[in-house]
């Protein structure tokens, strides 16, 4: 019985996602369907192909050795589908296709929401979906993200993905209005602080603000968002750090203070390293992005 080319791309979503339940996620499938697609296949080949030992696939993808060889013809037999689709937009100049976008929210509003729209006057025929999410680097490793556009360092990047640069904002100190009249940024520092979580690019640019003034800060309350941030800082409550453009354009009750010692934070965008990655879709949507960011300062 011939092998259904669909079925192959199933099995190698599994193989990439890591199981049945982050493969169906990035298809788009429920569970019972990625399994169902996958049996076919083992009753089209008369092999097993996934080792149901390990919960139905819940924990690493388990492939048998046919299984492995199968995903890896299924992995060729992508590249040959991508350099078609990029054959034939070379000799049409039509590009079309879904691409889905991850980023934070920061990242939605500036970089992302502008890009989209872009793009959808530029090249109608590609769909941008826009997804806001954190983190993103394992979704767009397991195929559920095209591009993924977020906070890092960018560095070579894990195995499978690229990172690179779109832009570098500035930390900005913000302080309660209600302090009135400060004498510089040394007047703050004995004040309280919002904190980022362990781990965060906010906690980091406070550690380095503190560090360059070889302070103690008083670090009495933490927040995950930059909205949050804000809120407690209109209330009175605490000095804080926010990324240029988590700032909007009015915030009642806050002042922002100048400041260059918490240093900046790095957008970056993050998709899948391969011959033919990204595709000609989320190229077009790459430009724009990179496009937006200049506009930034990037």
């Amino acid at each position: 019985m011939p092998i259904d080319p669909r079925r192959l791309a199933v099995l190698r979503a599994v193989a990439d996602a890591g199981g049945v339940l982050a493969a169906a996620s990035a298809l788009h499938l429920t569970p019972s369907a990625v399994s169902q697609h996958i049996a076919r296949l083992e009753a089209e080949t008369g092999v097993t192909l996934l080792d149901r030992s390990r919960l139905g696939g819940r924990r690493s993808a388990g492939l048998t050795t046919a299984g492995r060889l199968l995903a890896g013809h299924a992995g060729r037999l992508s590249e040959v589908l991508a350099a078609a689709e990029r054959d034939l937009a070379a000799l049409t100049g039509q590009v079309s296709g879904p691409v889905t976008v991850g980023a934070i929210p920061t990242a939605v509003r500036h970089l992302v929401a502008p890009a989209a729209a872009a793009v959808a006057t530029t090249a109608p025929g590609v769909q941008v979906r826009v997804r806001q999410l954190e983190p993103g680097r394992e979704a767009v490793r397991a195929g559920e993200l095209d591009l993924f556009v977020g906070e890092g360092d960018t560095g070579t990047g894990p195995a499978g993905l690229r990172v690179t640069r779109l832009v570098d904002e500035p930390y900005r100190v913000v302080v309660p209005a209600a302090w009135g009249p400060l004498a510089g940024l040394d007047a703050v520092l004995g004040r309280p602080w919002v904190d980022g979580p362990p781990g965060s690019a906010m906690r980091r640019a406070l550690d380095r603000l503190a560090a360059r003034h070889d302070a103690v800060l008083d670090r009495p309350h933490e927040c995950l968002e930059f909205p949050a941030v804000l809120a407690i800082v209109a209330a009175g409550l605490a000095a804080g750090v926010v990324p240029a453009l988590a700032l909007p354009a009015d915030q009642p009750g806050v002042r922002v203070l100048p400041a260059t010692a918490a240093g900046t934070r790095r957008l970056e965008l993050v998709h899948r390293r391969g011959r033919y990655e990204p595709s000609p879709a989320a190229q077009l949507v790459v430009d724009a992005l990179r496009s937006v960011a200049a506009t930034l300062g990037g």
